[in-house]
């Protein structure tokens, strides 16, 4: 397959870490960052300047979440990503399970809410249209695990293992909308898992950790698949430019052991996000249940005292 098509110098010097780095951005993802930090700074500024919070934490979470993104697409990972596989492999473990993490920890959509103001009597104004999509069936639908984990899996097999992968990466439009699909698949996947933000489908704690468990084993099988195959897989990559020095096989090992290893980063990360939810929600149960017995003098407490005091009378 001819690899020039994105208008980039093919004769990239052997891969290092350093050359990776280096600054190389893709025009319609810089622009993106620089636009969602921007976004998300001015509505912090704008609860700030009527005296409200905003926690500090989910700040610097969705600051990360952003600069992931921009880690692997505007440097010249990117560049080495469309002509070895190992490169292409550590952008999609990125952008589709590290970055949408940060991202959701961020709370971008609470922090709309509350940014925005609400429209007058029978007006219908930003606040209200989002309020009806976050609760509009389609949102339900694509945030129901029967919808999320296959479309999770499909992003691997689906597209890996089949011509499709070959067509994307034939053309900049092509390559720029899988990167996209695997960011917007990540976040459709945790939303409803880990996330702060509300959303139509939020199931129970346990509920949430064996969607999680439910999806992550797929990422594992798929990257054993990699490294235990006997020849190159995928077409784009069977072919490397010689001044790289890699061999397409070796390099496919490679990204196999990336994928088998991200598989476990993103479930220890959502688990201790969890963990951590789950804990700060029987924290609040917890206190309301006593700001509502400190207001009614604990009536059930002394509803089931008296229940025993019934008990022991009719005993005797």
């Amino acid at each position: 397959m001819d690899h020039s098509g994105h208008g980039m110098n093919m004769d990239l010097p052997p891969f290092t870490l350093g050359r990776g780095l280096e600054f190389s951005a893709d025009p319609f993802f810089l622009v993106g960052c620089i636009l969602a930090l921007a976004l998300y700074g001015y509505a912090v500024l704008r609860l700030r300047r009527r005296g409200d919070g905003w926690p500090v934490n989910r700040i610097v979470f969705f600051v990360f979440g952003v600069l992931s993104i921009a880690l692997v697409m505007c440097t010249k990972l990117n560049d080495y990503g469309m002509v070895m596989f190992s490169v292409h492999m550590v952008q999609h473990m990125v952008i589709s399970m590290l970055s949408p993490i940060l991202l959701l920890l961020g709370a971008p959509v609470t922090l709309t809410l509350r940014a925005l103001p609400v429209a007058g009597r029978d007006r219908t104004g930003p606040r209200e249209v989002l309020l009806m999509l976050l609760h509009s069936r389609y949102m339900k639908i694509i945030t129901h695990p029967v919808f999320t984990i296959p479309l999770f899996i499909a992003s691997l097999y689906a597209l890996y293992f089949t011509p499709l992968f070959d067509f994307l990466m034939g053309s900049k439009p092509g390559h720029l909308a899988m990167m996209l699909h695997f960011l917007a698949v990540g976040l459709v996947f945790f939303w409803p898992i880990m996330g702060i933000d509300p959303g139509p489908h939020r199931p129970g704690y346990v509920m949430r950790m064996l969607e999680l468990f439910a999806g992550m084993p797929f990422h594992a099988f798929f990257g054993i698949a990699l490294m235990m195959a006997s020849q190159p897989m995928v077409e784009t990559y069977k072919n490397p430019p010689a001044s790289l020095g890699v061999d397409a096989l070796s390099d496919q090992n490679w990204a196999g052991g990336i994928a088998w290893a991200f598989s476990e980063i993103p479930s220890v990360l959502v688990l201790i996000a969890l963990v951590f939810q789950w804990y700060r929600s029987e924290q609040r149960t917890a206190k309301r249940s006593d700001r509502a017995a400190d207001r009614d003098g604990d009536k059930e407490l002394a509803a089931y005292n008296a229940y025993l005091a019934s008990l022991q009378a009719r005993g005797q």
